[in-house]
């Protein structure tokens, strides 16, 4: 059941970006087809790529949906204080990704970025066929300082040891690759609206390549560093909802160029949008008013901060219509002591807490 529900979120993204863009990839029309298995006995009705995951790739199938998991829960924490909080309620998101808004936009970076990050992960943790990880760079350190190796060099050890260093850092092309073949192996490049969609998965994909993280560990006796091994690790997937968040605020809405064949920002002003950024062409929905039609659930009943002047301050959360004040029971952890050895324990402490949320 654990998997099935994670395969949930990514078939319907799939699914509905496909029945707009292309051939359906997953299923028939806009039907969600829940079962992993009856997902790939229906091969028949695949192509491309798609058929030789199910046939040869099932273990790609669990990371991406490991994947998707990990998206949609950063697209809820990185939205969770806004009008839209990116749920996926009764049918809530569906209806958003139907559009070619802001959101939409961040919804296919971050499922892109989360596709990638997995499928590197899981590579270089040994749970794909047919990958391998990227070695560690291996090399003398003098004053802590890494000898430059000659080019396209990734390792070197010191022919005088008979120990190699190197390991397994994350292979981040593998997971780039593979997530690129498959959200965009059916897209239909001639179209506007998925030059738009391709974007803004490459905006997604390249949040995790570009971000990664150098870390370099030293070897020698009474800890000197005499050799040194340095890889590339993968960023935090937080650090990569904050910069794709941050590209979000920063959006450009586009048209189509006279051929159709690309895009170009509305306004004549604004510089081309780089392969980073995210793109959008329709303006977002009210977010404020529950309409089935757009997706949007509105925001009466939720809960805001009154001090607060930002997004999740009542004023803007609530758009303008006043707050309704009540007193909430909270259970929280309270006088904690650490028991040696080796535990905490708490007690269990209830209060009354004022809250305010939308009328």
């Amino acid at each position: 059941m654990e998997l099935i529900k994670l395969l949930v979120i990514i078939f319907i993204l799939i699914s509905i970006i496909d029945c707009r863009y292309s051939d359906s990839i997953w299923g028939s029309g806009m039907k969600l087809v829940l079962d992993p298995n009856g997902i790939c006995r229906k091969t028949g009705r695949l192509k491309g790529k798609q058929t030789g995951i199910c046939e040869k790739e099932p273990e790609m199938l669990r990371e991406m949906s490991k994947g998707a998991k990990m998206a949609i829960k950063e697209c809820e924490f990185q939205f969770r204080n806004r009008q839209w909080n990116c749920t996926t309620v009764r049918r809530s998101m569906r209806k958003v990704l139907e559009r070619d808004t802001r959101e939409t936009g961040f919804v296919h970076a971050i499922t892109a970025a989360g596709i990638t990050y997995s499928l590197a992960r899981a590579c270089s943790q040994g749970n794909l066929l047919g990958c391998s990880c990227h070695q560690m760079v291996t090399a003398p350190s003098y004053h802590n300082q890494l000898v430059p190796l000659p080019p396209n060099t990734t390792s070197y050890i010191m022919s005088n040891h008979e120990f190699d260093f190197r390991g397994c850092g994350n292979n981040v092309d593998f997971g780039y690759q593979k997530s690129k073949e498959i959200l965009e192996s059916r897209l239909k490049k001639d179209q506007v609206q998925s030059l738009v969609l391709m974007h803004n998965y490459e905006a997604g994909r390249l949040s995790v390549k570009r971000n990664m993280k150098k870390a370099c560990k030293c070897h020698g006796m009474s800890g000197s560093c005499t050799l040194q091994t340095c890889w590339h690790k993968l960023p935090s997937f937080r650090d990569v909802g904050v910069v794709l968040k941050d590209k979000f605020d920063g959006a450009s809405k586009v048209i189509a160029t006279n051929d159709g064949r690309s895009f170009t920002p509305e306004v004549a002003t604004i510089k081309l949008p780089s392969s980073e950024d995210l793109v959008y062409s329709e303006e977002s929905p009210d977010f404020c008013i529950a309409d089935k039609s757009t997706g949007s659930l509105g925001t009466q009943g939720r809960e805001c901060n009154i001090t607060s002047k930002g997004v999740d301050g009542c004023e803007l959360l609530c758009c303008g219509r006043g707050t309704l004040t009540n007193k909430k029971t909270v259970k929280e952890a309270c006088r904690c002591r650490f028991n040696w050895c080796c535990e905490v324990v708490c007690e269990v402490c209830t209060s009354k807490k004022t809250i305010s949320t939308c009328k």
